[in-house]
């Protein structure tokens, strides 16, 4: 049985920032994932805003998190070379009653400390977001807002946490959790997981969907997570223009509402829908929720055309009640729950990591900062976000980078290699990392290209290679052993 001080249970972004913020500190830390990579739960459907803070009450733990988190997201996305982009958002109004609100919402963002904020008026808005409604009178401008790759975001803070100790298990789900400490001056836990057992003196979940599940598996009876599904649509690259801000309309009661949304990929999105579900692994997209999103973004951005949209998906979101759930466990002395973390945890994850470390320095767990803390990262190098001087500089140095994989999303063989090199055992990590199979063809250029590159860069058969994971192959027979 291995011992460590902190067992974290969930690879997000909430569970690998927490991973990261500990790295700093003299203390045994291991994180158990259930899937075959990071990122594949909540956080593969996140749409990758870093919220300014300005759709949350001012006494909301989600409030506060999220002013904190936007300016730590900046600091550690510098240290870590992720592609954090400021493009700012617009609320906009189309009456005289939106107007009202919109001035309570900056009065509230305000009160958060969200800074900048202004009422833009039609002139602004024709001058600078040109493709918006044209019956859009107003909005309210926040120009702390910013986009980022929740996929980099995950596996780069991942990275940096393994290069300061951290120990990252995945295909590792927790399936027992006994009790062994005696009570607040000495908790212990023995973890039962699928391959190994631990003994930890803290258990941190922030299993996402499932976290009510592992909750119970420590006593803790009073966590309930609700499914919330969200279904998006990506449209094509060429129309990375279309604004040139995140576009929100007024939020409802469950949701930001449908958005216009940038990414730091380039392809706009528009959504998501909010549809409370059972189950948790219903992430289909149905033909209801397409005209929907439509509807709701056309009264946004009339332009929008549905022959633009290249892909549907849907995500589910671990809703809990109206704020965020993070809190020690008295029932169960030692464990902190992290649950209920929908929008805007992405903003949020690097605060909910300082927030969980000072709940657990509360609790016992000594928190003295290494000699040596590895802060900073190489940032990766991906064609289709540099310029063509630079490509040209990485072709000459590396002819990998000039060895085209993917044409849709100009993706090389060398920016592969490298996605494998850094833990990519799925079709799926290798999308989330470079984007090879994310363009309009949907991978039919490519995929059996980057097939190959995995099973010989990993030691597996064509046959083992997987979509996300075992149970989605995609080759049931390789004609060559015939």
């Amino acid at each position: 049985m291995k011992t460590r001080d902190v067992l974290i249970i969930g690879g997000g972004v909430t569970g690998t920032a927490i991973a990261r913020e500990l790295s700093q500190y003299r203390c045994r830390v291991v994180l158990c994932e259930k899937e075959e990579e990071l990122a594949f739960g909540v956080s593969k459907s996140n749409s990758g805003i870093i919220h300014p803070g300005t759709q949350n009450p001012p006494g909301s733990l989600k409030g506060r998190l999220c002013v904190e988190g936007n300016a730590l997201t900046r600091v550690i996305a510098r240290e870590l070379g992720v592609d954090f982009k400021q493009v700012g958002e617009l609320i906009v109004a189309f009456g005289q009653n939106d107007m009202l609100r919109l001035e309570q919402i900056r009065k509230d963002a305000e009160a958060l400390g969200v800074k900048g904020l202004r009422m833009v008026d039609r002139t602004w808005l024709r001058a600078h977001e040109p493709n918006l409604n044209p019956d859009i009178p107003a909005a309210l401008y926040a120009p702390s807002a910013g986009i980022i790759s929740p996929y980099r975001w995950v596996y780069d803070l991942a990275q940096n946490a393994m290069q300061n100790g951290v120990e990252i298990l995945t295909q590792t789900r927790v399936s027992g959790i006994a009790r062994t400490g005696d009570g607040h001056e000495r908790p212990g836990f023995r973890v039962m997981t699928d391959t190994q057992e631990f003994a930890a003196r803290f258990v941190v979940n922030c299993a996402g969907l499932f976290a009510d599940e592992v909750a119970r598996m420590a006593g803790i009876v009073d966590l309930s997570i609700k499914p919330r599904k969200g279904e998006e649509f990506i449209l094509d690259r060429k129309k990375e223009h279309l604004t040139n801000h995140l576009i929100f309309p007024l939020p409802t009661p469950t949701s930001k509402g449908v958005l216009m949304i940038k990414t730091s990929d380039g392809n706009p999105m528009i959504g998501p829908s909010a549809q409370d579900v059972d189950d948790k692994d219903d992430l289909s997209t149905t033909a209801e929720g397409l005209r929907k999103v439509l509807a709701d973004a056309r009264r946004l951005v009339p332009s929008v055309n549905e022959r633009d949209i290249i892909a549907y998906f849907a995500g589910l979101r671990p809703a809990a009640g109206d704020d965020f759930i993070i809190r020690h466990e008295d029932a169960a002395p030692g464990m902190v729950t992290v649950a209920g973390i929908q929008s805007p945890g992405l903003t949020c994850a690097p605060a909910i990591a300082r927030m969980v470390g000072g709940i657990l320095k509360e609790r016992g767990l000594s928190l003295r900062r290494k000699m040596f803390f590895r802060r900073y990262r190489r940032e990766m190098n991906h064609l289709f976000s540099i310029p063509l001087p630079k490509a040209e500089r990485l072709v000459r140095k590396d002819r990998a980078y000039g060895d085209i994989v993917c044409r849709c999303e100009m993706v090389s063989a060398k920016e592969v290699s490298d996605a494998i090199a850094q833990g990519a055992t799925t079709m799926d990590g290798i999308k989330f990392r470079t984007r090879a199979q994310a363009g309009r063809c949907h991978g039919s250029f490519c995929t059996a290209r980057v097939m190959k590159m995995l099973a010989q860069e990993t030691g597996k058969k064509v046959t083992e290679v997987t979509k996300r994971g075992k149970g989605s192959e995609i080759v049931l027979r390789d004609t060559a052993d015939d």
